[in-house]
């Protein structure tokens, strides 16, 4: 309608080549104007928040454990560190069982290697878990799962020295099922840890 109107008038513009200014205004107006910029700087937005929402938050303790690799949530340089209160902050899991490195049945809390994962949106199949000492094992993420292994930090209610096999340990609930109780599966449960490496 608009183009009709200027050409009825004989208003095709002025002579530098630009639209009349009520033309121009009215052009401006129309619905779909600037709509790709409109889209780019939304676009950009999100973008934006996307960046932030794949961000951890700075440890303010003393960094219990440090994950790499496959993983798309850091707190900076690439990798994500946890202190104690960050570990807190993912959930506690707890549960009692009996290990063959302890007396009696214990109870652990601790949270979950699942929710673990899934807060740094880890990506691969396998896990590198490394120990204070440099000693190494390695644990399929598909061990990961609900009700399943945790990465324990207290012992009957407090916290564990390394005396104890803390600060961090990685425990599957043994007693719950004979599936967990298995060479293959003592000997993930590395004690001591303070890295972990995700591995496509």
């Amino acid at each position: 309608m608009l183009a009709t109107a200027v050409l009825a008038l004989g208003l095709t513009g002025l002579s530098d080549g630009s639209l009349w200014p009520g033309v121009a205004a009215q052009t401006a107006a129309q619905p779909g104007a600037g709509t790709g910029v409109a889209a780019a700087v939304e676009t950009g937005a999100r973008t934006q928040a996307d960046t932030q929402q794949a961000t951890l938050p700075s440890p303010k303790g003393r960094v219990l454990l440090t994950i790499s690799g496959a993983i798309g949530v850091t707190n900076g340089d690439g990798v994500a560190r946890f202190d104690l209160a960050m570990l807190r902050d993912l959930g506690e899991s707890t549960f009692a069982t009996e290990t063959i490195w302890t007396p009696g049945m214990r109870r652990f809390s601790g949270v979950q290697l699942k929710d673990l994962l899934e807060a740094v949106e880890a990506e691969g199949t396998t896990i590198e878990a490394f120990a204070i000492n440099d000693y190494r094992v390695e644990i399929p993420v598909a061990d990961a799962v609900e009700g399943g292994p945790i990465i324990a930090y207290e012992m009957d209610g407090a916290l564990m020295s390394r005396r104890e096999k803390g600060p961090l340990w990685v425990l599957y609930p043994f007693s719950s099922s004979g599936d967990y109780r298995t060479e293959v599966i003592y000997s993930r449960s590395i004690w001591q840890l303070d890295r972990m490496i995700v591995q496509k």
